[in-house]
């Protein structure tokens, strides 16, 4: 089969498309013939030198994919059944999903709602994943729907995701980015309003700001999620998935003891069974309300990748890129 391979040795880093035959980790791997996968940011840090993520010298990328089950001895996923593959270590010390097919554990599989395809499985993704699953997580917390929800990183794909998904369920989403030229393309997927990075929060000076959000979504994190923190309203929540900014994080206590405010971590890696099928389940009933056509950035082939990769590394990307390894 046809796949793309990251392979680094002796400090230099190679990637490219090559035949690899794929082989199971274990007897009970289920293997998927791949439709689509998508390209995520942690493929790019995958795909780097000396990767603090990659947990072998050369593998297969590819942290999600959607496809047809083609083998399988899990009566819960028999062979024909539409499933998305994502989380674990797949991509990361396991083949991914950047080939024809993949071998998962079924514990990484999901069967697709009738009321999503393959195709919008991909553009829903581990991105789309995440963003349902901090939507979730803010109603949980109890989301205030007559206040703003901000979301930060609003052109990538958990954020531009998180805006459809928050509109689709009533929300008043505020998007916040450092591309202004795309403010049109914000307003169409839902945002009420849009604000630059450095519009979060006011008065700098001050341990808290003025209290302006009733709940967050962050695909950023470092200064940003700093400032989310000291502006959310009393009682709100941030769910927070991202690191692109900074892992570090620098603030104070005020906003939790004076404010009760709560910030929320959202896995898309190691998420139980439970939790995924609540996401899927949500993701199967917002999915006929949302437009997934305008959230595909392009869609690319394994020889594309490369540059892909560098697009997203580099936050040039609008939405989301698919990949189609059998084209």
């Amino acid at each position: 089969m046809r796949a793309f391979i990251v392979s680094e040795v002796e400090g230099a880093l190679h990637c490219g498309v090559e035949q690899r035959e794929p082989s199971p980790s274990t007897p009970d791997d289920v293997l998927i013939a791949v439709e689509y996968s998508g390209v995520n940011y942690k493929d790019a840090l995958v795909a780097s030198v000396a990767s603090r993520v990659r947990r072998l010298p050369s593998l297969i990328g590819g942290v999600d994919a959607s496809g047809v089950v083609a083998e399988s001895s899990d009566q819960r996923f028999p062979v024909g059944t539409r499933v998305a593959v994502h989380g674990g270590d797949l991509g990361v010390a396991r083949d991914g999903g950047f080939a024809e097919f993949v071998y998962a554990p079924a514990k990484f599989l999901n069967a697709l709602p009738e009321t999503i395809s393959t195709h919008d499985a991909m553009v829903i993704g581990t991105a789309g994943f995440t963003a349902m699953a901090s939507v979730l997580a803010l109603e949980h917390h109890g989301l205030d729907a007559d206040g703003e929800v901000l979301v930060t990183g609003a052109t990538g794909g958990v954020g531009s995701l998180a805006l459809s998904f928050l509109t689709a369920r009533g929300y008043h989403a505020v998007a916040s980015t450092g591309s202004p030229s795309e403010s049109s393309w914000l307003t169409e997927r839902g945002a009420t309003r849009i604000i630059g990075r450095d519009e979060i929060a006011d008065k700098p000076d001050r341990v808290l700001a003025g209290e302006r959000w009733s709940g967050a979504i962050d695909c950023v994190g470092g200064e940003t999620l700093h400032h989310i923190l000291r502006s959310l309203r009393y009682g709100a929540a941030v769910a927070a998935s991202g690191l692109v900014a900074s892992p570090e994080l620098h603030t104070n206590v005020y906003p939790f003891i004076t404010r009760a405010v709560s910030l929320l971590g959202i896995d898309a890696v190691e998420a139980r069974d439970a939790t995924r099928r609540e996401v899927w389940r949500a993701l199967g009933e917002i999915a006929p309300r949302v437009d997934f056509e305008p959230l595909i950035d392009q869609t690319v082939t394994l020889e594309a990748l490369s540059e892909s990769l560098d697009k997203i590394r580099n936050a040039k990307t609008r939405g989301r890129i698919l990949v189609t390894p059998s084209h």
